[in-house]
């Protein structure tokens, strides 16, 4: 099985994982919010969905700000900026 065949592709699946980063940010769990908004990047870039890649993207820009990552956070607000929804491939 692929990696790409856990991602989730339907919609309840991706508002699941949005829901499970949202708590985990809430409760300064950085990492899992992290791995869920990473999750949620990685489906609205495969539907390409340019303001979701934008909003996640933002989204994970502010979680490795919380967590001291600073360049990380940049490549994200980099990837928000650009409108290009194929970066991570």
């Amino acid at each position: 099985m692929s990696a790409a065949s856990t991602l989730p592709s339907d919609i309840v699946s991706l508002r699941m994982s949005h829901c499970r980063a949202e708590h985990a940010a809430r409760e300064a769990q950085y990492h899992l919010a992290v791995l869920h908004y990473r999750t949620c990047l990685e489906a609205a870039e495969r539907r390409e969905d340019c303001r979701a890649v934008e909003f996640f993207a933002l989204k994970l820009a502010g979680c490795y700000d919380q967590m001291g990552l600073n360049a990380k956070a940049a490549s994200f607000r980099a990837l928000a900026g650009s409108g290009d929804a194929l970066l991570l491939g």
